[in-house]
């Protein structure tokens, strides 16, 4: 992996990485030479007893990409392309221009309830410079420096002693909230751990005192045991449908020998990854014949230092409810009362994920 670090005008940072070297004389874009004045803070929630964010500056933020794309006309409603500079490289990332948390949050404001400065980080991860691409279309060792790039942000961010739990995730799709039009996710580095990954721990936790064995290590187990729901398997890598999945399309992507983080991964382990990746998005984008869209995040080990023999490293894929000529996001019951209502079986939509033909080495062909 090669890799490549730059300051941008504003005073950002910017890292480039690739497969092959990266010219010296590239230089780092940006949109404005302003300095990002970001100043977000957390509340604490008492009834829901978890921490919220608040960011106003986000609301001067680009909401949705241009209609029309063209990578040599300037364009001032977009952060791309004047975020990504010119020349050979494979991968970018960059501190968000409008960030949820920023190390250099200070002073929050007095309240009757508890407030924390949000000191996080908040990165954008552009996946490729080809703007009609997706994670379906990369090439297989493309995904495996994706992976590795995941594992040296996690590095990076999780050794700075204000975090302690990064977050890679990526939103596709302008149904579910997508801003620019290259294929890119983005990176929580949070002061605190989230809810959702801090109740999965717990649960995994009291599984493996209880039984010395992974809560995630069993459930793939018993997946491939009932032999159901499996969307892919190889030695190292599995992708499957849950047997409790609560969205439609639901799929989870691990290596079946657990290890904590990204940057516990051996390379027979990223390469099975990055076809388990490549064979779940090209049968999203097989259902329909078109670019499915979903949220995919991944949870690893928290990085506050201490020891999670539990943790699984894994992505879950939560694509909106979706029919044929309507997408369907969460209802009351799943918002206000946190109890899914999932319209189907995931029995039901495994096969249908199924029966998508793929064939990894044809589709690098196209």
């Amino acid at each position: 992996m090669y890799v490549r670090k730059l300051l941008k005008p504003d005073g950002r940072q910017l890292t480039l990485y690739s497969r092959l070297p990266i010219a010296e004389e590239i230089t780092a874009p940006s949109p404005s030479v302003e300095p990002v004045q970001a100043n977000p803070h957390l509340r604490w929630h008492p009834l829901r007893g978890e921490w919220v964010i608040y960011a106003s500056h986000r609301q001067g933020r680009t909401f949705m990409p241009p209609p029309e794309y063209n990578p040599l006309a300037p364009t001032t409603n977009a952060q791309f392309p004047t975020e990504l500079p010119q020349g050979a490289y494979d991968i970018a990332v960059f501190d968000n221009r409008f960030p949820s948390m920023t190390l250099a949050a200070h002073d929050p404001p007095d309240s009757f309830i508890q407030t924390l400065p949000a000191n996080g980080a908040c990165e954008v991860v552009v996946f490729t410079q080809d703007p009609q691409a997706s994670l379906s279309s990369l090439r297989l060792d493309h995904l495996e420096l994706l992976l590795a790039v995941w594992g040296e942000r996690t590095r990076i961010l999780g050794s700075k002693p204000e975090i302690q739990y990064v977050l890679p995730f990526e939103n596709k799709g302008i149904e579910v909230g997508v801003t620019l039009h290259h294929p890119h996710g983005q990176i929580y580095a949070y002061p605190v751990i989230p809810p959702v990954p801090a109740q999965m721990l717990k649960m995994q936790a009291d599984f493996y005192q209880e039984f010395g064995v992974g809560l995630l290590e069993y459930l793939i187990q018993e997946e491939i045991t009932d032999n159901q729901r499996i969307i892919y398997q190889d030695k190292h890598a599995i992708a499957f449908v849950p047997v409790c999945a609560r969205y439609p399309y639901e799929v989870w992507v691990a290596p079946i020998k657990p290890v904590a983080t990204f940057n516990e991964l051996t390379p027979e382990q990223r390469q099975a990854l990055a076809k388990a990746l490549k064979t779940v998005t090209l049968k999203y984008d097989g259902l329909w014949n078109r670019l499915f869209p979903y949220l995919m995040a991944w949870f690893q080990a928290p990085t506050d230092g201490k020891d999670y023999p539990e943790a699984h490293l894994h992505a879950q894929f939560y694509p909106p409810y979706r029919t044929k000529d309507k997408l369907k996001y969460l209802a009351g019951t799943e918002l206000a009362g946190g109890m899914f209502a999932n319209d189907s079986l995931p029995e039901e939509k495994a096969k249908e994920l199924q029966s998508v033909k793929v064939t990894i080495e044809e589709a690098l062909k196209l």
